[in-house]
């Protein structure tokens, strides 16, 4: 499937730190056509923090996809039985958020999308951004990467001298990962 043709759920948490390069991302995506939109969880709605306003990152990413984003678990709701989207993504996807979606927690916006997306048998595509990656939510990554329809953006190491359990998927890939999820695939190295 090219992306032109394609209808994505563009779940986000709040990895605040990544917010620029996703903003990066979404243009890229807008750009080939694809049709995005954006899910936020409660903290990417509501926290401002030293990377941002929230309100005018909401703002920003609801113009360059030029859609108002789905913002409670009610709006997400609906995604189950209407099938709007051949895939969903979670960029970034805090440890928190990844941890909440293995073991079926849907106390959010995008929790409460991926799931109603899943059930569809729909990719769900997965970008990590986690400073316990290789801590507490090791588990929580083997156990996703062996899910069904589950595909996860290739991620490595941010910062292994001061972070050491910290890993963050590399967004530049996340154009390829949708194209290979959609196709049943996982894009390879995931590991980088």
């Amino acid at each position: 499937m090219e992306l032109a043709n394609c209808n994505i759920g563009f779940g986000i948490t709040g990895s605040f730190c990544t917010f620029a390069k996703i903003k990066e991302e979404l243009k890229k995506l807008a750009d080939t056509g694809a049709d995005i939109t954006p899910v936020f969880s409660f903290n990417a709605q509501k926290i401002n923090s030293r990377f941002g306003r929230a309100d005018e990152f909401v703002a920003e990413v609801e113009k360059i996809t030029g859609k108002n984003g789905m913002k409670t678990i009610e709006q997400a709701e609906v995604i189950g039985p209407n099938d709007p989207f051949d895939v969903m993504v979670i960029a970034p996807c805090t440890g928190n958020t990844l941890a909440k979606l293995c073991n079926g927690i849907t106390d959010s916006p995008v929790l409460m999308a991926a799931k109603a997306h899943l059930r569809n048998g729909r990719p769900l595509v997965i970008s990590v951004s986690t400073n316990d990656a290789l801590g507490i939510n090791f588990h929580n990554i083997g156990m996703m990467m062996n899910m069904k329809n589950i595909y996860f953006v290739p991620f490595g190491q941010d910062n292994y001298i001061k972070k050491p359990n910290s890993m963050i998927a590399d967004v530049s890939k996340l154009g390829d990962t949708i194209i290979e999820a959609v196709s049943g695939k996982q894009i390879q190295p995931v590991l980088i």
